[in-house]
């Protein structure tokens, strides 16, 4: 009898639980953005405007589009939020989602809205100072 051969065992074990690893530091990550979405939101428009990153004209407003922004990221599903941040992936070498997803909504949404004057900086200073922000209070995506 020919004997049965199985190839890749053990590597598709090994992808299997990182996958699932990886899933468990999503939905952790998820979790506690739900608990601390609105100090996160508060955090980051202040120290957007610090940095003078974005110059504004209300404060509360671009604190209230970065808090429906986290609102948009926990309600959406895996697809949309792969397409949201699929074009500034490339930014780091090990990005975050989180991160990666108000950035993309500071560089292609919040620019067009009435009380932001002006978005300043590089794609990678945005993703740099949010990504600080979301570490402090996110640590598990470091």
């Amino acid at each position: 009898m020919a004997r049965d051969y199985r190839p890749n065992v053990r590597e598709s074990n090994v992808i299997s639980r990182l996958d699932s690893a990886k899933e468990a530091a999503r939905t952790g990550a998820l979790n506690k953005l739900y608990e601390v979405q609105e100090e996160l939101a508060n955090r980051i428009a202040m120290k957007l405007i610090e940095e003078q990153l974005i110059e504004t004209k209300n404060k509360k407003e671009l604190e209230r589009q970065i808090l429906g922004c986290l609102k948009t990221l926990l309600a959406a599903d895996e697809f949309t939020v792969q397409y949201r941040i699929a074009p500034m992936r490339t930014l780091v070498a090990r990005p975050n989602f989180i991160g990666l997803y108000l950035t993309a909504f500071v560089v292609e949404d919040l620019i067009k809205h009435r009380s932001i004057v002006d978005v300043n900086g590089t794609n990678e200073q945005i993703y740099g100072c949010v990504n600080q922000q979301v570490t402090k209070l996110i640590p598990m995506l470091a």
